[in-house]
């Protein structure tokens, strides 16, 4: 790698750091931390490295004590773990300084980790992004030494989405009829765009999610996985889209992409399916009242973005509500063994055993029978596993329901993704 190239790279860099527009992430570092930000292609992970930079700006920290380096700058094609070093040879170089590094999609770098753990043993201060889940699979972990905290970084949170489009949601502002009637349009954009960052600057999201989609699809996932049966792929994620609310098997998933005219065997749907969890395009919930076999193989899958989930969709409101929730507990609870549905003889859409949470995601509940079978499988469910706490999340109904001493909230998901 040729140390002048390096030096133009980090000069480019550190002139773009006091300028580069942030809107700050609801994030609070640990000043003795050094960290990991794992998630999917273009969820905020480089916002949160500019927002610690301009932080530490703030505070009186020399630009010159920081190295932001961004491992999809295409001048840095061909590095390999060897020239990592070299990094911070030429920031010595440049500025003498032991600096605070910033290294920005790492998981290009096959070997990384090993250069990682050496820069937490000679105490430098450092914040790792990556979009692959396997950046952090046990091997990783274990060579790490738990030297780093991890952090999984979603899209914008709504109170965040509304922050960087500059909309008041204080209590003030939703009681009045032009507040609320202001946040709840900015609503129906996060519900229906999602809540990639950048995708607030554009007028036309469909277009631009449309090609962070084809850059994860085609990128992280087929070129990365060498699969040549793009067709096949294509039309797994399209079943999977349309099968948000529903458990599906992987044997149902290769029958339907089979007959589609794409002949597939199910261990390569289970492979196609690990490698789109890994690029976090996809996150699976198991049933907590299933067998162990069935928590594995039938498990409900949601996409990480309402955005990129509404690309499939043509009229998939109660779908995109769903999975509007489905992310937002993820984000809050984690997705490792935190959130459940419940599915034996009755059916809850979530339950949460840290807060011992039941949740029924419905659109409508105007008509009798709906109200009804969402109520019932709460109280039934109640009966089963402790439930502190039961809601109902809908588009706009809201009330407070009192049944047999058991009280269950009925909230618009507005609401409720503001609480």
């Amino acid at each position: 790698m040729d140390k002048n190239v390096l030096k133009t790279i980090i000069a480019d860099n550190m002139a773009e750091i006091p300028y580069y527009k942030v809107n700050p992430r609801d994030f609070r570092f640990e000043d003795a931390g050094n960290y990991v930000f794992v998630g999917m292609r273009r969820a905020g992970k480089s916002y949160l490295l500019y927002q610690q930079m301009q932080k530490l700006l703030a505070k009186g920290v020399r630009l010159q004590k920081m190295l932001y380096i961004n491992f999809e700058d295409e001048r840095l094609s061909g590095m390999n773990s060897g020239d990592l070093n070299l990094l911070l040879e030429t920031h010595l170089e440049m500025y003498g300084t032991k600096p605070i590094l910033f290294l920005d999609e790492i998981q290009n770098i096959k070997g990384w980790e090993k250069f990682a753990r050496r820069l937490a043993d000679t105490k430098h201060r450092v914040y790792i992004t990556g979009s692959n889940a396997k950046m952090l699979s046990s091997d990783i972990q274990t060579t790490l030494g738990g030297r780093y905290i991890v952090v999984d970084v979603y899209p914008y949170n709504f109170k965040e989405y509304l922050n960087a489009s500059n909309t008041d949601f204080s209590d003030k502002s939703i009681f009045s009829t032009q507040g609320k009637a202001k946040v709840l349009r900015k609503f129906n954009d996060y519900f229906h765009f999602g809540g990639l960052p950048e995708s607030l600057m554009f007028s036309f999201k469909r277009d631009y999610l449309t090609g962070i989609y084809q850059k994860i699809y085609l990128g992280d996932i087929a070129a990365r996985h060498s699969i040549d049966n793009l067709f096949a792929l294509r039309i797994l994620f399209k079943k999977l889209a349309e099968s948000v609310k529903q458990p599906i098997s992987y044997n149902r998933i290769a029958n339907t992409v089979s007959s589609a005219g794409a002949k597939i065997s199910t261990n390569t749907i289970i492979n196609y399916i690990d490698h789109a969890k890994d690029a976090w395009l996809i996150i699976p919930v198991q049933n907590i009242a299933g067998k162990i076999v069935e928590k594995e193989t039938k498990p409900k899958y949601y996409y990480t973005d309402n955005g990129i989930l509404n690309l499939f969709l043509l009229d998939g409101t109660t779908s995109l509500l769903e999975n509007l929730v489905a992310i937002n507990l993820f984000r809050k609870y984690g997705h490792n063994d935190s959130v459940f549905f419940y599915n034996k003889d009755i059916e809850v859409d979530f339950y949460v055993p840290e807060t011992a949470t039941a949740i029924q995601v419905c659109y409508n509940l105007d008509n009798a029978e709906t109200f009804d079978r969402e109520v019932n499988a709460l109280l039934k469910m109640s009966k089963m596993l402790e439930c502190k706490k039961m809601q109902i999340i809908t588009d706009n109904a809201e009330k407070t329901l009192k049944i047999n001493n058991k009280k269950i909230e009925v909230i618009p998901a507005w609401k409720w993704l503001l609480d």
